[in-house]
C-alpha cells in the first residue's frame, strides 16, 4: 500500500468515526431541540408535538421546545424547517395540508414538500365521517345520492375552509356520485359543524372524533365513514369503500419530520423515540379517545405514505378544478 493511499484511508476512517460519534452523541442535552408546529395552539399538531416534547425531555435529558408558526396554513413553519440545518435540532410536525395538498393548488411554495424533508414517523391519523342534518330525512348514502339527483345543485355542504380536507372530500363526493352541491366554506370545523347542526347547511364531512358527540345525541346522522375499515366507535356505519366507492378515503394526519439530509442515524434515533413514546398507553389514549389512530412505523413507511397521499390529493384537486390562490 502506498503512503498516499494509506493516508487517504486513515482520513476516510476518521470521517466515518466522527460521523458515528456524532450520531451516538445526539441529542446533546445542552442544545435545545425545537419542534415547529404549523397550526394553532391547542390543535392536534400542537398536542402531538407537546406530548413528544414532554416525553423526550424526560427520557433524553434534552431541552425540547414547541414553537408555533401558523402563517399561511403552516407554510411558514414548513419553509423554516426546510431551510434549517440538518442536524436534528430543528424538527417539524408536518401535516396533510403542507406536505400532501398545498403543492397541488396554484400556490408557489418556497419549499418542496417531498424533497426538502426527511420523514421520521407518522404519528396520528384520523378519517372523516359523512354526516347530514336529521331534517334532511336520509339515512344512507344511497338515499342522499337519490335526493341530490332529484334536485341538482339544490343542496349545499359545509367545509372547514377553502382547500381543507372537508372541502376536497365534498368535491370528491360529487365526482364519485355524479351529483352537484354548493360549497359553503367556514373558518374552521367547529363553526361549520354548528351550522350543520342548526340546519343552515345540511351536509358535512367532519373528522370522526369531532362528530361523535353530535352523532351520539342525534344532532347529526352518520351515513359513511371514510376510513379503510369501519370505525370501532360506529361499527354500524359502513365505509364508502364498502358502498362501492373504491378509493374514497380521507382524513387528517400528523407526523414528525426533519430537514432533508439529516443523517440517517439521527432519523432512526428520533424514530425509536417517537415509537416508544407514542406506544405508551397514556400517550396513545390521548388520541384514541378522540377517534384517532396512532399508526407509527418506520421512516421509509412514512415516506411511502407521503407519496401516496400526495398522489391521491393531486388527482382529486386536478379532477375537481379547485384553485386556492
Amino acid at each position: 500500500m502506498s503512503t498516499r493511499i494509506g493516508v487517504l484511508l486513515t482520513f476516510v476512517a476518521g470521517l466515518l468515526g466522527a460521523s458515528a460519534l456524532h450520531a451516538q452523541d445526539y441529542p446533546i442535552p445542552s442544545r435545545t431541540i425545537t419542534i415547529l408546529v404549523p397550526t394553532q395552539p391547542g390543535g392536534m399538531a400542537d398536542i402531538v408535538a407537546r406530548a413528544f416534547a414532554t416525553s423526550l425531555t424526560q427520557r433524553a435529558g434534552a431541552t425540547v421546545v414547541v414553537e408555533g408558526k401558523t402563517a399561511s396554513g403552516g407554510i411558514l413553519a414548513a419553509q423554516t424547517v426546510a431551510r434549517a440545518q440538518p442536524d436534528g435540532y430543528t424538527l417539524y410536525l408536518g401535516y396533510h395540508a403542507t406536505n400532501s395538498m398545498f403543492q397541488h393548488f396554484d400556490r408557489k411554495l418556497n419549499y418542496d414538500p417531498m424533497a426538502d424533508f426527511a420523514p421520521v414517523s407518522l404519528v396520528v391519523s384520523g378519517s372523516n365521517l359523512l354526516v347530514v342534518n336529521p331534517k334532511m330525512g336520509v339515512n344512507s348514502v344511497g338515499d342522499l345520492v337519490k335526493a341530490l339527483k332529484a334536485k341538482p345543485a339544490g343542496y349545499s355542504y359545509a367545509s372547514a375552509g377553502l382547500g381543507t380536507i372537508s372541502h376536497l372530500l365534498g368535491e370528491q363526493f360529487q365526482i364519485a356520485t355524479g351529483t352537484s352541491l354548493t360549497h359553503v366554506p367556514y373558518r374552521g370545523a367547529a363553526p361549520a359543524a354548528q351550522d350543520v347542526v342548526a340546519g343552515h347547511v345540511p351536509i358535512f364531512f367532519d373528522l370522526l372524533g369531532l362528530a361523535l358527540e353530535n352523532v351520539a345525541v342525534g344532532n347529526l346522522v352518520p351515513l359513511a365513514y371514510l376510513g379503510e375499515k369501519r370505525a370501532p366507535q360506529l361499527p354500524q356505519v359502513p365505509t364508502m369503500k364498502e358502498l362501492g366507492y373504491e378509493g374514497f378515503v380521507g382524513g387528517a394526519w400528523f407526523g414528525l419530520m426533519a430537514p432533508a439530509k439529516t443523517p440517517r442515524p439521527i432519523i432512526d434515533w428520533l424514530n425509536r423515540q417517537a415509537t416508544e413514546i407514542f406506544s405508551e398507553p397514556a400517550n396513545r389514549e390521548i388520541f384514541t379517545k378522540q377517534g384517532l389512530d396512532v399508526p407509527l412505523g418506520t421512516p421509509d413507511e412514512f415516506a411511502a405514505f407521503l407519496q401516496q397521499e400526495s398522489d391521491r390529493w393531486r388527482e382529486i384537486i386536478t379532477k375537481s378544478g379547485v384553485r386556492i390562490e
